[in-house]
């Protein structure tokens, strides 16, 4: 089973960060609002191949035309398109052949019983398939497992984010070695660090 909701893990990582000088001010912001899980890796897959290096509302207009075309986002639904179609909704063609290749190849996408693998044994399965790389991956871990101490270093919102907080800080290394203080609860740390830069709560 995937987690739904509110991770278990909310309520410690919010008492961890308050104590952080730089995130403090962010969490209390945005308090009683939280990353919350759709216990379906699929979509999240899918809106993470979407979202790759292009705007949230970009991304979103996008997801509402798929969904449009193919009602709601199953491996099922997507399989009764042709990719071109998939491309149609204002995907480019690399992105659309990704989306039906993992839709065709689903059963193998989602068989291992994740609660039971490492991060590092989640992405080496998640990187496995075409279309998957280190960003989508970090993705699906946050959004789709509720992972608690994943950061995505590739994530140009995140970098952004880390800099404004910290304007001595200038380099993408310097940002990774940063975030470090935030662990065991970086994935938290991440959430509130996008939710700082958008209007909404980002999603996946």
């Amino acid at each position: 089973m995937l987690p739904v909701g509110v991770p278990v893990w909310w309520d410690s990582a919010n008492k961890f960060l308050l104590k952080d000088e730089f995130l403090s001010p962010v969490v209390k912001a945005y308090f009683g609002e939280s990353l919350t899980g759709k216990g379906d890796l699929f979509a999240t897959l899918v809106n993470s191949i979407i979202g790759q290096q292009i705007s949230v509302i970009a991304a979103d207009a996008i997801s509402k035309r798929l969904v449009g075309m193919v009602g709601e986002i199953t491996p099922e639904n997507i399989s009764k398109f042709s990719q071109e179609d998939i491309a149609s909704c204002g995907l480019t063609k690399s992105k659309a052949s990704y989306i039906h290749g993992i839709a065709n190849d689903s059963e193998n996408f989602l068989s291992p019983n994740f609660s039971e693998m490492s991060d590092a044994e989640i992405n080496k399965h998640f990187v496995s398939f075409r279309g998957i790389g280190p960003w989508t991956s970090e993705m699906l871990m946050i959004f789709g497992l509720l992972r608690p101490d994943r950061f995505s270093i590739g994530d140009i919102g995140l970098v952004k984010a880390v800099k404004m907080l910290n304007p001595s800080i200038e380099t993408k290394e310097e940002v990774d070695v940063f975030a470090e203080r935030w662990s065991p609860y970086r994935t938290a740390a991440a959430w509130y660090l996008w939710r700082m830069l958008d209007p909404v709560p980002v999603a996946y």
